[in-house]
Formats: structure tokens, C-alpha cells, sequence
């Protein structure tokens, strides 16, 4: 069962697209949103030379991407990151109100949000190694899943989906699964969500593609078959993971390889398209 919850944003300078604070009822956590332009003025914010974890975002080949990491000192961790890394334009930092988090604690939280991020796939991770996972206590590790939990939360507050699954097909009915066939070996089934809609693992899309087909929807389909989100299986493109789409028209697009209006060509198991059902 969940709960609502309440969450303060506290806008540093006034602007909401600048820095600004996070914090959650009854958390001793606190959070900060902060552009990579604005961190320099951070030197006013004494806590931020304490310890935290804090994650990176921004684009790499076209990708959304991010590098998580932890610090002792995380405002000048941050310092080093202005001069050695280029990709990011947003850092998101976390730290402790009552400084209750050691070094143990941080490594610990470093590993439990890698691992999250590479399951989930949302994000390109930019880190070179795997962080380590630390030896902390049973009493220990379960206030730090509670922080973890917190902290994914915030981080999907704040605009950022990386620790956020796209959906869970065994949590749903089974007529909200929409399924398209068509020719040149397109069977795929995907579901809608408040993102848009998502393709779904295992899926087979279209070998080839009509005339027709537009240089937007080239590269989409080249750029997900060398990222390897489709691979060719014994002569099939078979969808590797749950793909997000921003419509159910550029799923089926993608899916049937001509230009399809979604809306009436997925269907579920009782044959209503998605406009049946609106």
C-alpha cells in the first residue's frame, strides 16, 4: 500500500529553472537540482562540502545519459567534474540533514543506484568501473534502503525517469495489451503509459521497409539496432527491451515499417483498438 507524500521545493534564486532544494516529510535526506552553470555559486552552500552521492545528466550520442557517483566532499568533487567531463548540464546531490552518512554508507548507496540504473536501461551509465558495494551492518543497510527509496522518488520528482521501470506487464490487465501484425515479419504487443507507448521485449518488427518510409524512421530504426534494442535473430528483428515510444502511431510506424495510424491498428485481445477504447 502507498502513501501520499509531501515533498518542498525551495527555489535557491527564485528561478525555477535554477538551482533549488528537495526535501521529503519525515527524511533526514536533502536534495539538491543544480545546473552545471550555477555550480560554481554553490560555495555558499556549506553542506554541500559534506558527504553525499549526486548524479550527472545530460546527452551522449544522442542518448540521455548519466554518470552516478559519491563523495566525501561532493562541492569539490563537483569542481573536478566542470574540468574533466562535458556531457553533463545537470547534477542532482544528496546529502544528510543530520550528516549521518559516512563513507560506508555512500559506497553502499553508490552501488544500490548503478545497478538500478543498469537494470532499468533508461539512461546511458557513463561510468568506467562498477562501484563497489561497501560492508555496512544489517541495521545499517536497511536505513539506507529507506534512503534509497527516497531518493529514487526525488530523482523521478525532479523530471529525471532513470531508476523508473517503463511498465509492468504482469501488474496489468490483460486487455490493456495492444497487439499489431503485419507483413514482413512485424507481431509485436506494447502497452500505453502516462510516457507515451511502450513497445514491448520480444516483439518482432518488419525485416524491411516500404519506399516510402521517411529518413526520420531510417535513422530511429538504424539508431535501435546498433544500440542492439533490436537484433537480427535468424533472420527476425526482435525487439532486446521494452522500447518507449511518444505515441502509439510511432510504435506502430516502427513496428510495421510503412506509416501506420496507431490508434486503430493496435488491438487488444478482445480486437478494440486503442480508439475503441477512448
Amino acid at each position: 500500500m502507498k502513501f501520499g507524500k509531501t515533498i518542498k521545493l525551495f527555489l535557491i534564486d527564485g528561478d525555477p529553472s535554477g538551482r533549488l532544494t528537495c526535501e521529503l516529510s519525515n527524511w533526514t535526506g536533502l536534495a539538491y537540482r543544480i545546473p552545471r552553470t550555477e555550480v560554481k555559486r554553490c560555495k555558499d552552500r556549506s553542506n554541500l562540502n559534506s558527504t553525499g552521492v549526486y548524479m550527472l545528466f545530460g546527452r551522449s550520442e544522442d542518448a540521455d545519459a548519466v554518470y552516478i557517483g559519491e563523495a566525501e566532499d561532493v562541492y569539490k568533487r563537483l569542481q573536478d567534474h566542470l574540468r574533466e567531463k562535458d556531457f553533463w548540464n545537470e547534477v542532482l546531490v544528496f546529502i544528510s540533514k543530520d550528516e549521518n552518512l559516512n563513507k560506508a554508507h555512500i559506497k553502499y548507496i553508490e552501488n544500490k543506484l548503478y545497478e538500478k540504473a543498469q537494470t532499468i536501461k533508461r539512461y546511458k551509465l557513463l561510468n568506467g568501473n562498477i562501484p563497489p558495494m561497501s560492508s555496512i551492518s544489517e541495521s545499517d543497510r536497511a536505513e539506507m534502503d529507506e534512503y534509497i527509496s527516497n531518493l529514487m522518488m526525488i530523482v523521478n520528482t525532479l523530471g529525471h525517469k532513470l531508476f523508473e521501470g517503463l511498465k509492468d506487464i504482469q501488474e496489468m490487465e490483460s486487455d490493456s495489451i495492444f497487439y499489431i501484425e503485419g507483413s514482413r515479419g512485424a507481431k509485436a504487443k506494447g502497452v500505453q503509459t502516462h510516457e507515451g507507448f511502450v513497445v514491448l521485449k520480444d516483439s518482432r518488427i518488419a525485416t524491411t521497409v516500404v519506399p516510402s518510409y521517411s529518413e526520420r524512421l531510417h535513422a530511429k530504426r538504424n539508431f535501435l539496432i546498433q544500440s542492439n534494442e533490436i537484433e537480427i535473430i535468424d533472420g527476425e528483428y526482435v525487439v532486446m527491451q521494452d522500447i518507449l515510444f511518444s505515441s502509439p502511431s510511432a510504435a506502430a510506424d516502427l513496428v510495421t515499417g510503412r506509416s501506420a495510424n496507431g490508434l486503430t491498428e493496435w488491438k487488444n485481445i478482445n480486437q478494440q483498438s486503442i480508439r475503441d477504447l477512448s
